[in-house]
């Protein structure tokens, strides 16, 4: 048995699986098809509970294999992160799974690593409250028969009474607490890591780089020491309490050095250089988010994890440009610097889940590398 709450005071019952327990967060929803074990150890997902639109989920259960690439290590090929990230799962229908790569079922995965689901509710009714209302904050519980369904006023007063989402410093919950290496040979490229998708680290892998991932509180100096250049990563929250993180940025832009932000990353570049940042009602979340190429007038379909943006008209006092914007609602979805080999991105380039339209983003990224340390140009 189970429940979700939200802020609003409506409650959906149905049927729990997965790991008995009660969990806050904010409720959000991904309008993703396909692709549920990369939202779901997706860091990016911290401190929410997340509605998956699609009305079957757990189909083809989920695989912990490993990436081929020389030197890729712990880099997991359909997993984004080490472990699901989010606090809680609401799908209308769980099922077990039926496929060649399958290494257990969505409950037993959930079960395993403590994280509460709930199935068999409405979930159309709970996406046009959020796109309405915009997001909520929840609470997810899941109990036993035998245990009798907990007290819905405790349940509220524990709901009410946590930490804000958008007041949490989440980067710091998900980022590693030391450096750790990838890749066997050829130009480090440095990643600030805010919690960054292991789809990212497989891009630049591929593309014949090793990689150092550093804490993302680590000073400018020690990211610089030896590279060619700098990833500042995906990750969860609200970027402007990032204060820490917005001032090393700020002292590494000054260090002339290709830089690349994606997602979280991206508004973190922005408001280093001077910009500002919005809550979206709901957010951008799935795998069929269209974006324009202002460069060249292309449109792209792009996948998307963020409830942040940066504010068009705020660029006009950093120096960035604008290129993408989101075609949907006008918003930014991409930046370049006028004069420094910088650029940033909202959407996310390395698609997992999603199309594969816009993973030339990390070749842009790669020639810029090349062009600005010419001692390293091999193209």
């Amino acid at each position: 048995m189970g429940l979700l709450m939200l802020e609003d005071g409506s409650i959906y019952r149905g049927c729990g699986f997965g790991s008995k327990g009660t969990r806050v967060g904010e409720v959000v929803f991904t309008t993703s098809m396909v692709g549920y074990p990369e939202s779901i150890t997706d860091p990016s997902y911290k401190g929410q509970i997340l509605v998956l639109t699609h009305p079957l989920i757990g189909n083809y259960g989920f695989t912990c294999m490993k990436s081929s690439l020389p030197g890729s290590g712990n880099v997991f090929l359909q997993m984004e992160s080490e472990k699901p990230q989010i606090e809680g799962l609401v799908v209308f229908e769980e099922t077990e799974p039926s496929h060649w790569s399958s290494e257990g079922s969505l409950h037993s995965w959930l079960e395993e690593n403590q994280v509460p689901g709930l199935s068999r509710v409405d979930t159309r009714s709970i996406v046009r409250k959020l796109r309405e209302h915009g997001t909520m904050r929840g609470i997810i519980s899941v109990w036993s028969p035998e245990e009798g369904e907990p007290d819905v006023e405790e349940l509220w007063k524990a709901m009410m009474e946590s930490q804000g989402y958008d007041d949490l410093p989440l980067a710091y919950q998900v980022s590693p607490r030391e450096p750790i290496e990838h890749g066997v040979d050829g130009p480090v490229i440095s990643i600030i890591d805010c919690g960054i998708k292991h789809g990212i680290l497989r891009e630049i892998l591929s593309r014949g780089f090793s990689v150092i991932r550093y804490p993302c509180y680590t000073k400018p100096s020690v990211i610089v020491d030896g590279t060619v250049g700098v990833v500042i990563s995906n990750g969860p929250g609200n970027p402007s309490i990032l204060t820490e993180v917005i001032e090393n940025v700020r002292e590494l832009i000054e260090y002339n050095i290709p830089i690349l932000g994606i997602c979280l990353g991206h508004q973190l570049l922005s408001l280093a250089l001077g910009g500002d940042v919005y809550k979206l009602r709901y957010g951008h979340r799935g795998a069929n988010k269209p974006v324009r190429d202002l460069e060249t007038g292309l449109g792209y379909i792009s996948t998307q994890n963020h409830g942040y943006v940066v504010s068009i008209e705020s660029l006009r006092k950093t120096g960035l440009r604008p290129w993408f914007i989101n075609i949907d609602d006008g918003t930014l979805e991409g930046v370049k610097h006028e004069t420094k080999p910088i650029m940033g991105v909202q959407f996310h380039p390395e698609a997992g889940p999603g199309p594969r339209d816009l993973s030339w983003v990390f070749d842009v990224f790669k020639k810029t590398i090349y062009r600005t340390l010419p001692i390293y140009r091999r193209i």
